[in-house]
């Protein structure tokens, strides 16, 4: 379906830029290019549920597939919900069309979190399923596994739903400092099971997804935070697959999110690829950052902007171009296929070749 230039997802350029390796051409993958602005999909999941659609393996497979195929994206990402292993293990939540995850019992004391139920991985066939029915789909190209991190998955426990201030999980992180280290300890091992499930079953890389983390101070991020996305990585053990690590507003933590065990840190559109590179350090590849919003503007812009990136990001060890969060819903199709296509063609000819014995 794409990565032309490799025999394996192993081998492919997605893998070799987050490991800072020699690429054909810089790949290419939208967050939340699983759904959202395509007519297809939202044509299969009409009348289904969406944590229905996250648990039937013939709706993840066919959904996880649709972008690969209309974009010729490089990487495919597991089509699912970052709230889903809090389901999974039996927490009552729903998505709310125009809400997103509400919570029926929130947690507000120290009883409730030690009363959350476990993950236990026998749940989890219908993720181990449909992972490897898309791995034999998807040929070279890389799966990318997916799950919410610690701090993001307790703030939507400890909320009840989405927050724009994430104030009651602030100060139950202060006033509680046991149960709350408890609480990430016991998202952390939730969370590394849903991606070593993924990647015993062949995903090629991973993301762990701590969308709000940017409330938090670099401060409190390294002392109360960093040690349990750090878990999260380290239950990986020794698979050998790249590891990313992406966050909104996290300009001031992204050295932070580098040392929770990234190979590549995610960068939002808020702060230009060669600033992120200088923050994160030589050691870590880069994936971003065009703003969502740039692809409802006219083409000149969106090519102006594309061109951006792809120049800052030479910055980078290596760079997995990407957006600054997820695609938008009112996104044209055909205006993803033609970043696609226009970053391929500006990065193929200047792309260093694969140097021999590599």
């Amino acid at each position: 379906m794409s990565a032309p230039a490799s025999a394996s997802p192993a081998d492919s350029d997605l893998v070799r830029a987050a490991r800072g390796l020699p690429v054909s051409r810089t790949p290419v993958w939208f967050m939340r290019q699983a759904g959202r602005s395509l007519p297809e999909y939202r044509e299969l999941r009409a009348g289904t549920k969406m944590l229905d659609a996250c648990q039937d393996p013939d709706l993840i497979t066919e959904i996880t597939l649709q972008p690969v195929r209309r974009h010729g994206v490089d990487a495919a990402i597991f089509f699912s919900d970052i709230v889903l292993p809090l389901v999974v293990a039996g927490v009552d939540i729903e998505i709310k069309p125009g809400v997103g995850p509400v919570v029926a019992n929130p947690v507000r004391s120290v009883a409730d979190v030690d009363t959350l139920p476990d993950l236990e991985p026998e749940r989890l066939a219908f993720l181990e399923t449909a992972v490897r029915r898309l791995v034999a789909e998807l040929g070279a190209t890389p799966l990318i596994g997916f799950a919410g991190a610690p701090f993001t998955l307790a703030t939507y426990l400890i909320e009840g739903g989405p927050s724009k201030e994430h104030a009651r999980t602030k100060a139950f992180m202060y006033a509680e400092p046991e149960a709350w280290s408890r609480l990430l300890q016991k998202l952390s091992v939730s969370s590394s099971t849903f991606l070593r499930t993924q990647v015993d079953a062949g995903a090629s890389a991973v993301q762990l997804f701590d969308s709000w983390a940017g409330v938090l101070s670099a401060a409190d991020y390294a002392e109360r935070v960093l040690p349990h996305s750090r878990a999260v990585f380290d239950g990986l053990g020794d698979r050998d697959v790249p590891r990313i690590h992406f966050g909104v507003g996290t300009g001031e933590l992204l050295p932070l999110i580098g040392d929770a065990g990234a190979d590549v840190v995610g960068v939002d559109w808020r702060l230009p690829l060669d600033e992120a590179a200088r923050r994160v350090g030589p050691g870590r590849s880069l994936q971003g950052n065009l703003d969502p919003a740039v692809l409802l503007a006219d083409r000149e812009t969106v090519d102006r902007e594309v061109r951006r990136v792809v120049e800052q990001g030479k910055a980078a060890r290596g760079h997995i171009f990407n957006l600054g969060h997820g695609v938008l819903p009112d996104t044209d199709p055909g205006v993803l296929t033609h970043v696609v296509e226009l970053v391929h063609e500006l990065t193929v000819s200047s792309a260093c070749p694969t140097t021999p014995g590599e």
